[in-house]
């Protein structure tokens, strides 16, 4: 899947997932057709980003994730 983001990022704890996510990618989809407006001509009213995310926060040091990250 070659159009995707990996991201390591540390959340406090008195945000939850689901909100932070929401807010990442509604900022981030507007800033994107902010600084390339040929964008919102190609995505018109459909969303940025897909629906969906995928977290993982057991199991793996943060080593390990930065490492698979980079590389």
């Amino acid at each position: 899947m070659p159009n995707h983001v990996h991201m390591l990022v540390s959340i406090p704890p008195r945000i939850s997932v689901s909100s932070f996510m929401g807010y990442l990618k509604g900022k981030s989809a507007l800033m994107m057709f902010d600084k390339h407006a040929n964008l919102k001509y190609k995505f018109g009213n459909r969303h940025f980003w897909a629906e969906g995310y995928y977290v993982s926060t057991v199991g793996l040091n943060e080593a390990t994730i930065r490492k698979y990250i980079q590389d």
